[in-house]
C-alpha cells in the first residue's frame, strides 16, 4: 500500500530534498503551504518535484488548518520543518519566531494527538539548543543552553515533542540537525553568502564580504545526507531523539577558504569583519557526535564539508552567470 507523508516547511531546503527522497521511495507527498512570502516554490521546481506534490493551503500557526490537513491528507508519517528559522532574524523577531517555531509545532503535534494519533510525527530540532556548550561534543545527553531566540523556541518544541511521546504514547521523534547546507540554502545564510559572494568577486561583479564573527565553528553537513536520517527515524520501531552530524567542525573562515580557493582567489583580500553583523549572543563552537544515529539508524553522513562547498560555488557560479 502506498506509504503518505506530510511535510510542514516543504518550500524549504529540507522540505524540497525530503520530498525528493520519499517521492523516490514510492510515497505520496502532500506539503502545506503558508502564503507569506514571494516565489516559495523555487527549490521544488529546481529539484524537478513541485508536479508530484500536493499542496495544502495553511498555517502551523493556525490549530485548525493543521487539524483539517492531518485529516484529510490520511498521513501515516508527519515531517514538521516548518519554522522562522533564521537565527539572526530571532532577536528581532522573538514573538514571531516563537510563534511559528514553538507553539507551531506544538499545533501540529496537538493536530495528530486528535485526528489521527497512530501517525508518526518528527520535529526538525537543531543544535543551536546547545548554544553555550556544556560540553566539547554534543550528544543526545548533552544539557542545552540556548543562545538565541530561536534556539529557545526550538527547545520548547523539541521537549513538547517528548512530552507528547511520553504522555501519550505517540510515535514522536526529534532530530537534533547540526548545520546542514546545500545549493537550495537561502541567501541569509552564512554558507550561501560565502559562496554567492565568491562567484561575484570572481566575476567581477561585488568587490567585498562583509562577515560577523568568522571564527566561530560549525559542524556543516549536506542537507541532502541529513533527510535520509530524518526518513530512517520514522521507520523505527519506537519514537526517540538523535544527534545528526558529520562529526567534524570547521570555522567560517575555513569555510570561507575553501569557498574561494574554488575559484582561485584569496579570501583574505575580499573578506571584511563587520561589527554591526557579530550576534548579541555567540555561539562560539558546535560539535556533534552521530554514534547514536550511526549505531541505531544505520545513517552516517556521506558528503564532506569541500565537497560541499564545491557543489554551492559550482550552483552560485552558474545561477550568476545566467542573470
Amino acid at each position: 500500500m502506498t506509504r503518505i507523508a506530510l511535510i510542514t516547511g516543504i518550500t524549504g531546503q529540507d522540505g524540497a530534498y525530503l520530498s525528493r527522497l520519499l517521492l523516490e521511495k514510492g510515497y505520496r507527498v502532500h506539503g502545506v503551504l503558508a502564503r507569506r512570502s514571494t516565489d516559495t516554490l523555487w527549490r521544488l521546481r529546481h529539484l524537478r518535484v513541485l508536479d508530484e506534490v500536493n499542496l495544502f493551503d495553511g498555517d502551523i500557526m493556525d490549530l485548525s488548518s493543521m487539524i483539517r490537513i492531518v485529516e484529510q491528507s490520511q498521513a501515516q508519517e508527519i515531517y514538521n520543518l516548518a519554522a522562522q528559522s533564521f537565527v539572526g532574524t530571532s532577536w528581532s523577531q522573538p514573538l514571531l519566531t516563537g510563534m511559528v517555531t514553538g507553539i507551531g509545532a506544538v499545533n501540529l503535534l496537538e493536530a495528530m494527538r486528535i485526528v489521527n494519533p497512530k501517525a508518526r510525527f518528527y520535529q526538525a530540532s537543531t543544535s543551536e539548543m546547545f548554544g553555550k556548550i556544556r560540553e566539547p561534543v554534543q550528544s543526545e545527553t548533552t544539557p542545552f543552553y540556548p543562545r538565541s531566540p530561536y534556539g529557545c523556541a526550538k527547545l520548547y518544541a523539541h521537549w513538547m515533542t517528548i512530552n507528547h511521546r511520553e504522555s501519550f504514547g505517540l510515535h514522536a521523534s526529534s532530530g537534533i540537525l547540526f548545520n546542514h547546507e546545500s545549493p537550495l540554502r537561502g541567501i541569509e545564510f552564512v554558507t550561501r553568502k560565502v559562496t554567492d559572494a565568491a562567484v561575484r568577486i570572481k566575476l567581477g561583479r561585488q568587490k567585498q564580504l562583509k562577515l560577523g564573527n568568522i571564527d566561530v565553528k560549525r559542524d556543516w553537513g549536506y542537507a541532502g545526507d541529513f533527510v535520509q536520517a530524518m526518513w530512517l527515524m520514522l521507520q523505527q520501531d519506537q519514537g526517540d531523539d538523535y544527534v545528526v552530524a558529520t562529526g567534524r567542525s570547521a570555522t567560517v573562515r575555513e569555510m570561507c577558504h575553501i569557498a574561494f580557493e574554488r575559484l582561485g582567489i584569496n579570501y583574505e583580500d575580499h573578506v571584511v569583519v563587520d561589527p554591526q553583523l557579530l550576534r548579541p549572543a555567540e555561539v562560539e563552537a558546535l560539535l556533534g557526535d552521530p554514534t547514536k544515529a550511526r549505531q541505531k539508524l544505520g545513517w552516517s553522513a556521506t558528503t564532506t564539508l569541500e565537497e560541499l562547498i564545491a557543489m554551492m560555488v559550482d550552483a552560485d557560479l552558474r545561477r550568476v552567470e545566467r542573470e
